[in-house]
């Protein structure tokens, strides 16, 4: 018996292609922002020429009483020869503000072709060591003074205590003037001990711990106690818990030679 042969044939295999691929670019969009960039910068520089001119007027405002309104066109004046958009306002502002007694100053462009600057001056509170001098902030804003500010408290310290001590004395001020009484100077040595010199004389020790404490205590019962008697007294010592001594510079007559509660010192 024989077998009839049969003929298997592959199906051809179809053969692969690449998808047509189109691609459409949006002409608009690629290009449209650049141009407008472009025309936008063209335009800044043609402003920019036509409208920066060089500065020809200075205009300086403020109350001058300790600084001059020449200091102030120095100081400025190595930066005026450039242009009206040009200047650097915060170099400027630099300049000025380095000038003593010269506190805030504020500058700006005036349209075309002009600067203005304003200054405001510090305000003396008190003078600090030798030659220095303390605004109301407790700042201290020059060392060489070219006065001697005799009305002005005197403030000293260590190099750093310098807001610390004027933070005290603007503490004290007012209520040493509802005391009837006035500093001469206020002062902190380096171990950080605190005295008050009055200008009838009187020293106020008052040491260097607790000290608005101490205050308290000078004003609440010290200064009332010894009222009548303070022509008489040299020095009032705070350094105690809970009271205080008094050193004679001529025995009253009806007075007691030291008031004291000696509960350690500090």
């Amino acid at each position: 018996m024989t077998r009839a042969k049969t003929n298997r044939r592959k199906a051809p295999r179809k053969q692969w292609r690449m998808p047509r691929i189109r691609i459409r670019i949006n002409w608009r969009a690629v290009l449209l922002p650049p141009l407008v960039v472009g025309a936008l910068a063209c335009v800044a520089v043609v402003a920019r020429l036509a409208l920066d001119h060089p500065v020809r007027e200075l205009v300086i405002e403020g109350s001058f009483q300790r600084v001059s309104a020449m200091q102030v066109e120095a100081a400025a004046a190595p930066l005026l020869g450039g242009t009206f958009l040009s200047l650097d306002l915060r170099e400027l502002k630099d300049r000025v503000r380095a000038l003593d007694w010269v506190d805030r100053v504020r500058v700006s462009r005036v349209w075309p072709d002009a600067v203005r600057i304003r200054v405001s001056e510090h305000r003396a509170a008190a003078s600090w060591g030798e030659h220095g001098l303390l605004n109301e902030r407790g700042e201290l804003f020059t060392e060489n003074a070219q006065h001697d500010y005799a009305e002005l408290p005197k403030l000293s310290g260590p190099p750093g205590s310098e807001h610390d001590v004027a933070s005290l004395y603007l503490a004290v001020r007012g209520r040493l003037a509802d005391a009837h009484l006035t500093l001469d100077s206020l002062s902190m040595d380096a171990r950080g001990a605190v005295e008050i010199v009055l200008n009838t004389g009187q020293h106020v020790r008052l040491g260097r711990t607790a000290v608005r404490e101490r205050l308290d205590r000078f004003f609440a019962i010290a200064a009332p106690a010894l009222s009548g008697d303070f022509n008489h007294i040299d020095y009032i010592d705070l350094r105690y818990t809970n009271g205080f001594a008094v050193g004679w510079d001529e025995q009253p007559d009806a007075g007691l030679a030291q008031v004291a509660e000696a509960s350690g010192r500090g």
